[in-house]
């Protein structure tokens, strides 16, 4: 009829496209990625990319006595704006990864598949493409099968070139293998496992203080040996398959296992302690990462700050037993990741001072005792 507007209101001829939608640019990017998330795929996995949920065939589990399955979920924070910054896309989807996955290893849990969510403002298939990429990447160094996600434009919502990143992951387990503070013992020995850097926690005090010294991130760093930008990306340390050949080869001399991210060491630790015992860590036993410094100095920002913020070069700890020390060492050597002795687990003494950290992330579990300096670079 002439002179009608269409439903609602809308001007005619509205599409989805004119509204910042595009569906073709999201079946291209499908298009790049595929070839990365097959590989991540084993005979478990049923069926390809384009279901509207993944299927992966869960008949091993039968053969296992009592299996519990275990999940995760996480993003990657706004180290995301790192990535945008230095148009460099392919490595945050590792940190995705280790993200999620590493929480899931924590309980001694294999991990058997992931999803993710992608929300953009535009869908760019090659940097979607790219994003994708690096969480196969992870998903096939981590023996995780990819089995789906999701790309969702929300133009209005967000801007052109923002994007965020998160992901799920399920895991399996025997109830007698679970690790945590039950296993726990006084006289267990706190191994260290070394970072890869800053990971993927403490980006907003890091940007910030980047920010206020006006840096670039292309700014070459003489005690980084590269710059600014290129160390802040460096992807996160994925420790699943050294923690699970440990928990293979100690057995019940693998106690508990603590991933170090958003609120550092000791709050992180003290999660996998039972109440009634602390870990009494030694600072002088490693030097934080150059990294680390640097923020501390460019920011004036107080070792304590940093200690609640910051991994400062510690990534996983491992407690083990104190027979099972030298075993755990030279297994986590061979994988080729740095581990050191980082203190001994004693009987609380009940005193809280400055240098202790108790009932953080809402758990009411052991305590942390950090003492010491740490060593000069």
């Amino acid at each position: 009829m002439s002179g009608a507007g269409a439903p609602g209101g809308a001007a005619p001829g509205t599409t989805y496209a004119a509204a910042g939608v595009d569906v073709e640019a999201g079946d291209r990017a499908v298009a790049l990625m595929r070839e990365a998330v097959s590989r991540t795929h084993g005979p478990e996995v049923v069926g390809g990319l384009g279901g509207f949920a993944g299927l992966f065939d869960a008949s091993a589990l039968v053969g296992m006595r009592r299996p519990l399955l275990t999940t995760s979920t996480d993003g990657v924070g706004t180290k995301i704006a790192i990535a945008r910054a230095l148009d460099v896309h392919d490595t945050v989807g590792i940190d995705l990864v280790a993200m999620v996955v590493d929480d899931i290893v924590v309980s001694g849990a294999r991990p058997l598949f992931m999803t993710d969510y992608i929300a953009c403002g535009r869908v760019v298939p090659e940097r979607i493409a790219d994003l994708v990429r690096g969480i196969a990447r992870g998903c096939e160094e981590t023996g995780t099968a990819l089995v789906g996600g999701e790309t969702a434009e929300h133009p209005g919502l967000m801007g052109p070139d923002e994007y965020d990143l998160a992901g799920a992951a399920t895991g399996v387990v025997e109830a007698d293998d679970v690790l945590g503070p039950e296993r726990v013992r006084e006289g267990d020995v706190v191994l260290a496992l070394a970072s890869s850097g800053l990971h993927s926690n403490g980006f907003s005090l890091v940007r910030r203080v980047v920010a206020d010294a006006g840096w670039g991130l292309e700014r070459h760093v003489d005690e980084l040996g590269r710059t600014l930008g290129e160390e802040l990306l460096t992807p996160t340390r994925l420790y699943t398959r050294p923690c699970l050949d440990l928990a293979a080869d100690l057995g019940e001399g693998l106690r508990a296992l603590s991933h170090v991210t958003g609120g550092g060491l000791a709050a992180n630790l003290g999660r996998v302690l039972p109440a009634g015992l602390q870990a009494d860590l030694d600072r002088g036993t490693w030097a934080p990462p150059a990294v680390v410094d640097l923020v501390g100095r460019l920011g004036g920002v107080p070792l304590e700050d940093l200690e609640r913020t910051l991994n400062m070069g510690v990534g996983m700890v491992a407690v083990v037993a104190p027979d099972a020390v030298d075993a755990a060492l030279r297994g986590l050597a061979g994988a080729g990741t740095h581990a050191w002795v980082l203190g001994s687990v004693r009987a609380d003494d009940g005193v809280r001072d400055a240098d202790v950290t108790a009932g953080a992330k809402g758990v009411d579990g052991g305590s942390v005792r950090l003492r010491g300096a740490h060593l000069a670079r």
